[in-house]
């Protein structure tokens, strides 16, 4: 494909996908088709079942019906351009559709992550403070908690969009990977991108980091009081706690290899991306209902509800 014209490379960027054999891609048409059908309804599920269903008017389960919405639009910031690019020779996207892609896709990630620390926090009450955890984790705090979490992801997002905008693009336009993200972006400047670079290893790199690390303190902190003191009233508090820690690293440490060391890609970059930003939005909702007894009592009471209203409606 080679560079083009300077004018023109201000105006779009070249994809080079998840690979060049066309022979694989409607197999992987399909695989990702069905991925993101399944990112769609396990995640609606969640939503609708919390929404409706009184008894999980909770903070453990508002935020699980948050993290299910971000599932859902993170996804859908990369999935369908990939389901695209897979039908098309010519994988190309625009400058500014580039620029709202990264801006999206780093604002509900990063919503996302501090998502998860509330969560941990919802746990770490629930097994320290259990006859002050209505109390404490009501329903105020946990929309503060939410509310906070997407003012995280849009100021985590606005600084590295800003970052990216402030660069001159005007070389090479061929991105090797199948949506834009800003390791890759920011290596077509057109000017040393050392400082830029370290900016940026800072603001996602170290923060993912430094999240995680919080996460996984939190955790071992929990998994101790469950190991000392266990009661039954605990065990439902801690009904979701070991998906939650399976949520976290299959959130984390996918992020953590694209990241931590942006400036030099490995082999399966490609596949770390697609894991992060493909299969987990799909195995978030099936690791939480498959394991969850409430949520699935919750789930087969909305089902039943909807079977009786359909049989009221034919009679």
């Amino acid at each position: 494909m080679g560079e083009i014209l300077t004018e023109f490379v201000l105006l779009e960027f070249v994809l080079m996908g998840l690979t060049q054999r066309t022979e694989l891609q409607p197999f992987l048409y399909v695989t990702f088709l069905i991925v993101y059908i399944n990112t769609w309804l396990g995640n609606f599920i969640i939503i609708t079942t919390v929404i409706s269903d009184y008894q999980l008017h909770t903070s453990m389960y508002i935020l699980l019906a948050n993290l299910a919405f971000l599932d859902i639009s993170e996804s859908s910031v990369s999935t369908p351009k990939l389901l695209s690019d897979l039908l098309s020779q010519h994988k190309t996207i625009s400058f500014n559709e580039c620029i709202l892609q990264m801006f999206f896709f780093h604002f509900f990630a990063g919503a996302m992550g501090f998502c998860l620390v509330g969560m941990a926090v919802d746990r770490y009450m629930a097994i320290y403070k259990p006859l002050q955890y209505l109390t404490i984790m009501n329903q105020g705090v946990c929309m503060r908690i939410v509310a906070l979490a997407w003012l995280v992801g849009l100021a985590h997002s606005a600084l590295q969009t800003g970052l990216l905008l402030q660069l001159p693009f005007c070389g090479p336009n061929i991105l090797d990977n199948f949506y834009c993200d800003v390791p890759q972006v920011i290596k077509l400047a057109c000017t040393d991108t050392h400082l830029a670079e370290m900016q940026m290893n800072f603001n996602s790199g170290v923060l993912i980091i430094i999240i995680f690390i919080i996460l996984l303190i939190s955790y071992t902190a929990i998994l101790i009081k469950i190991r000392t003191h266990v009661t039954e009233g605990k065990r439902k508090a801690l009904s979701t706690c070991g998906t939650q820690i399976t949520v976290m690293c299959l959130q984390f440490i996918p992020s953590i290899f694209i990241y931590a060391w942006p400036v030099k890609q490995f082999t399966l970059h490609k596949v770390v991306s697609v894991i992060y930003s493909v299969i987990t939005p799909m195995l978030n909702p099936m690791v939480y209902t498959l394991r969850n007894a409430e949520m699935k009592k919750a789930i087969r009471r909305l089902l039943n509800r909807m079977l009786f209203s359909w049989r009221e409606r034919q009679t």
